[in-house]
């Protein structure tokens, strides 16, 4: 059917303006949430509809729609709204290139998933915390199917498909007057998740977060779990976007060829990874998909780009304009960051140092010169390679651009957080400052 909705629109456009984009996608999507253990949102639901873009004397018009009976309206809307930009000539759309495979994006299991089984596995979560002795406060499952097909007046025609699952769960934990709290999540291409064992950790790290000392302020050794990791580098690699860079708003504009990082640790953008969460043929405008090494050996390589701003830069696009659905033009985006180092730490190694699992208050830090100042959230002493007890309120500050001139990997477990494929992270000389 999407090929059949991109022809027509085709159709509309093609003689009337001087390039064209279509943009078709189509999903199914299972969402629950609970409040407490009583299950509050249930929905179940298909969405489908066109975005087009055009170009027309040097200026960009966009227009959607998800009623599929008015693309000839939409098409004569994207046309009309060129006349509300300026002209740039920087504005193209995607060349033919050879597309390449991507493994493992589709599980065939979510064309039997119904809403009940997912009523059911929801249900075995919020029980499995309940039997540890851990009060509910809010649980989720989502799984989504989605197709798309990107056509243009270069000739590019690629389509993509891919399933998604996730599963979340917070609880908190009640014992003589003091209340600890707990949070994670899994996600996957597959149906695959373990529900029973994200309530077990999750409990487990509840229960641990209970009977809490305050600690000394000091400069640490810390380890950040994946969450805190994720809160703090999404500032990192905000300094990455292409844009940012152009308009100043990077730290590390003029710096490829420097050493910014430990040499130990590479970074690539990934969106061909077998199973990534962000694996695709191409990107959100049929820019097909390639790998780009940000960092190699602790130097900077490269930074990403979509068309628009690498036309800009005169550079060539790193394939990473992106966007959410029909009802968005594509933005700079990381696909699948992978963080790669050549040699790990093993936690016996620490003598003295804290673990953090997350952070709240990442947003807050400042994009341009990476400082932040974060409250640490269920976090322990680390004693002689040993993690004992937990740790009352504490703040962390730094700043993250230095943070990562020393970062190391922690041997531990390879996952995915949204962009972000990591082990826990080692970093030093971190301040904590105790709070009673």
């Amino acid at each position: 059917m999407i090929y059949e909705i991109a022809e027509k629109a085709k159709k509309e456009v093609e003689n009337k303006c001087d390039a064209y984009e279509i943009y078709v996608d189509e999903s199914k999507l299972i969402e629950l949430d609970s409040k407490q253990d009583e299950l509050n949102f249930a929905k179940e639901e298909i969405e489908a509809g066109i975005g087009i873009r055009v170009i027309k004397d040097n200026k960009i018009g966009f227009a959607f729609t998800s009623n599929l009976n008015k693309i000839s309206e939409t098409a004569k809307q994207s046309i009309e709204n060129t006349k509300l930009n300026k002209i740039d000539e920087n504005y193209s759309f995607a060349e033919v290139e050879k597309v390449k495979d991507v493994k493992k994006v589709y599980d065939k299991k979510f064309n039997d998933l119904d809403l009940n089984e997912s009523v059911e596995l929801l249900k075995s979560v919020i029980s499995q915390a309940s039997d540890s002795g851990c009060e509910v406060t809010e649980s989720g499952f989502s799984a989504s199917a989605g197709r798309s097909l990107i056509l243009n007046s270069n000739g590019v025609s690629i389509e993509n498909n891919g399933t998604g699952f996730g599963i979340s769960l917070s609880v908190t934990i009640q014992k003589d007057g003091e209340v600890a709290t707990a949070y994670n999540s899994a996600s996957s291409r597959f149906y695959d998740l373990d529900g029973e064992k994200l309530a077990n950790e999750v409990c487990d790290l509840a229960k641990s977060s209970l009977n809490s000392k305050p600690i000394e302020t000091d400069n640490y050794n810390v380890v950040l779990d994946y969450y805190a990791a994720t809160g703090l580098l999404q500032t990192f690699i905000t300094a990455f976007d292409g844009e940012n860079v152009a308009r100043g708003r990077s730290i590390l504009k003029d710096k490829i060829g420097s050493e910014i990082v430990n040499p130990s640790l590479s970074i690539i953008d990934n969106p061909l990874l077998e199973k990534g969460m962000n694996t695709t043929r191409c990107d959100g405008e049929g820019s097909v998909s390639e790998t780009t090494e940000l960092i190699k050996d602790g130097v900077l390589n490269s930074f990403i780009y979509d068309i628009y701003t690498a036309n800009k830069e005169g550079v060539k696009t790193t394939s990473n304009g992106y966007r959410g659905s029909y009802l968005s033009t594509p933005m700079i985006s990381p696909s699948n960051l992978e963080f790669k180092f050549d040699e790990m730490k093993d936690l016996s190694e620490i003598k003295k140092g804290v673990l953090t699992t997350s952070v709240l208050g990442a947003h807050t830090a400042n994009p341009i010169s990476g400082d932040f100042s974060v409250e640490a959230n269920n976090t322990f002493k680390i004693e002689n390679g040993e993690i004992t007890e937990p740790i009352n309120k504490a703040m962390i500050s730094g700043n993250i651009f230095e943070i990562m001139k020393q970062v190391e990997g922690l041997k531990s477990e390879i996952k995915q957080y949204g962009s972000f494929i990591l082990p826990k992270l080692l970093v030093h000389d971190l301040r904590v400052v105790g709070q009673n």
